[in-house]
């Protein structure tokens, strides 16, 4: 990847996002390659250190991705990850990140399109913000 190129890590939900994902591979959905997928079994299993560690390991941006509320696997994980991250979006703003280079998405496994339009959109975003640089 060129080195203008954002970095974006991807914390997806293995029963929906991740599944969402992968329809989107399937049906050819074109999204940019900036975005490294790690599958995780719930959004409310991501602990906001590891978004904070990714940061500090060099990448651009990070989303999250997770079930839509109410249709959790684990019936209130996503509930979890959406309280948790709120206070996280905070947080990085005062750490001089910045918010903005945090996103959490709800994208069920039927949803390949949206799962494609939100990476592109989000990769654009990071790209008019150019790259993070370390304190």
């Amino acid at each position: 990847m060129p080195e203008n190129e954002p970095l974006i890590i991807g914390f997806l939900c293995n029963w929906c996002s991740y599944a969402g994902a992968d329809m989107a591979g399937t049906s050819r959905q074109s999204y940019p390659t900036n975005i490294r997928i790690i599958r995780v079994p719930c959004s409310g299993r991501v602990d906001p250190l590891l978004i904070v560690k990714s940061f500090e390991q060099g990448a651009d941006a990070v989303l999250v991705a997770g079930c839509h509320p109410g249709d959790c696997h684990y019936n209130e994980g996503n509930y979890y990850a959406r309280r948790r991250f709120a206070l996280l979006r905070d947080l990085l703003d005062f750490t001089g990140i910045g918010k903005e280079r945090f996103r959490v998405e709800w994208v069920s496994a039927s949803e390949g399109k949206r799962f494609a339009r939100i990476v592109s959109q989000f990769t654009e975003d990071i790209r008019k913000l150019g790259p993070r640089t370390t304190a």
